[in-house]
């Protein structure tokens, strides 16, 4: 995974990682920087870096809701206003240090409620239902394993992490990870679709209005 102007060219999305530092994503994943210790915490939302830190790190799905309401020119509320709509919702259930979520349906009523979202529930999205149908306008949330940033390594399973689609054409998908790795796989990424199979657990919403 790369960025590359190639078939699937720059998307002009604007671009939210789940971390208000996306600067620092590298040292958030291998441990050696706490999210709580993020310098940029409060402009998440959150009343303490402890809650900061525990949102921040299942936020992939908000992190995609804020790039599509950017892309429309609607406002981005904080993460953590999200997420207080998002259990509101029954979108997220948290249960003690557990949290269930992102659940399509309510997510999808949600968003239809307080933003116009139409977003389509797909238990079983195809490869070619994402490359055919995902731009800019269309985006998919498709669900992947978080270790799609590093495309060139085995995966333990599908899905858990969620991804903004852009984009499909010449055998490769143009993507937005939101906790994808600075300089490299975060913004406009481009990966093979069959590298991207790998990840892919066949399930997402289509954003189709």
């Amino acid at each position: 995974m790369h960025r590359d102007d190639c078939a699937c060219g720059p998307s002009r999305v604007p671009y939210y990682s789940q971390w208000e530092s996306p600067e620092l994503v590298a040292q958030f994943i291998d441990g050696s920087l706490r999210p709580a210790d993020d310098p940029a915490w409060v402009g998440f939302g959150a009343r303490t870096p402890q809650e900061y830190e525990f949102w921040s790190t299942r936020a992939c799905g908000l992190a995609c809701l804020k790039m599509i309401l950017d892309w429309r020119d609607q406002p981005v509320p904080q993460t953590m206003r999200l997420v207080e709509r998002g259990l509101a919702w029954r979108a997220y259930i948290r249960d003690g240090d557990s949290v269930a979520g992102l659940i399509y349906k309510p997510f999808a009523d949600w968003v239809r409620h307080d933003f116009g979202i139409v977003a389509d529930v797909l238990p079983d999205l195809s490869l070619d239902v994402v490359s055919a149908v995902a731009s800019p306008g269309t985006p998919v949330i498709a669900s992947v394993h978080s270790s799609i940033r590093w495309p060139d390594r085995t995966p333990p399973q599908r899905g858990g992490h969620l991804v903004l689609v852009t984009g499909g054409a010449g055998g490769s998908l143009r993507l937005h990870n939101p906790s994808g790795i600075p300089g490299a796989t975060q913004r406009d990424a481009v990966i093979g679709t069959a590298d991207f199979a790998r990840f892919f657990a066949g399930r997402g919403l289509v954003i189709s209005g």
